[in-house]
């Protein structure tokens, strides 16, 4: 499957530094243990899903908070270099940007941090501020690194523009009302999120599915369940359809649900399919974990059109 015309895509969410450490094993309390290397780059769910997009070719806009320090002039500057709308790019002054110190293993598994610092001050105010963009968008994407009221009142703005949106659940919050997303057009959290938002077990398939039609049942469009390694799974009200992972050998997976979402909203909204937009989604996300880092992971479309022609028939 291949986009057949850029979509337009404003990203309502968080943006982060992230401060990546290669260990050999976390310290016991107290041990210090030396590790083997450390980068620091551009992250955070908000700012990571809108470089997808726009590295695949969507138009891309990013309605954020940083901090007024280096990192927030840092953050500012490489979403533009992506080739994304900074215009409503705010900075907090006396605060801090946002931070995400992660460490990942030998394995390629990562365990993170977040300081929310700036994302913090993201308001309702300014989505306000920014309805002429976000009217204009085909999707809107958002995550729950900034505040509840701040997604919440999203959500709400989008319904009344007529505009689909897509929450990722993360970080999972146990105080998030399910019923105040029934305008909500695509919810995509992964099992431990799924588990929180439905107050149901995720342990089996079956149970998956389960959680992911009470959400439904309560107004909720269309659920995506990401389940790493094992792929993902499309619960509608009409059934559920099985999104395989692609097999690849992982070298950091920072980054990978975000990747995975980033190239979903490119390819729904440049082609309105939304199995198919998955299909990719996929593929790109397995693509992503094959390199180290987050952002600086994600393919621009030909790298990614190259790895496509790579895989074989049946991934």
């Amino acid at each position: 499957m291949s986009a057949t015309k850029p979509g337009r895509i404003a990203v309502v969410g968080s943006n982060m530094v992230d401060l990546v450490t290669y260990i050999t094993r976390m310290p016991a309390p107290g041990e210090t243990v030396e590790a083997p290397d450390f980068e620091i780059g551009p992250g955070g769910k908000g700012a990571n899903q809108a470089v997808a997009a726009a590295r695949l070719g969507s138009q891309v806009a990013m309605v954020t908070k940083v901090g007024g320090d280096i990192f927030g002039e840092n953050t500012r500057r490489n979403l533009a270099e992506q080739g994304i709308d900074t215009t409503h790019v705010g900075t907090v002054p006396g605060k801090s940007s946002g931070v995400a110190p992660i460490f990942v293993d030998p394995q390629g598994e990562n365990s993170i941090l977040i300081v929310k610092g700036a994302n913090a001050d993201l308001s309702p105010a300014d989505v306000d501020a920014a309805e002429e963009t976000l009217r204009a968008a085909d999707l809107i994407l958002m995550q729950m690194e900034v505040p509840r009221e701040t997604v919440l009142h999203t959500v709400r703005r989008a319904a009344e523009w007529g505009v689909r949106t897509i929450l990722n659940p993360a970080p999972a919050a146990a105080d998030l009302n399910v019923d105040d997303l029934r305008d909500l057009s695509f919810l995509v959290p992964n099992e431990s999120e799924l588990a929180l938002l439905s107050g149901l077990p995720t342990g089996s398939e079956e149970e998956i599915e389960a959680a992911a039609r009470s959400l439904i049942a309560r107004g909720i469009g269309t659920v995506i369940v990401t389940l790493g390694g094992r792929g993902a799974r499309l619960v509608t009200g009409e059934g559920v359809v099985r999104i395989p992972a692609v097999r690849v050998t992982p070298v950091d997976t920072t980054g990978a649900g975000d990747a995975f979402i980033g190239a979903f909203a490119h390819f729904l909204a440049a082609t309105g399919d939304v199995e198919g937009a998955l299909t990719q989604a996929a593929r790109y996300a397995a693509h992503s974990v094959t390199g180290r880092g987050t952002q600086k992971s994600y393919a621009t479309a030909e790298v990614f059109a190259d790895f496509c022609r790579s895989l074989p028939p049946s991934a």
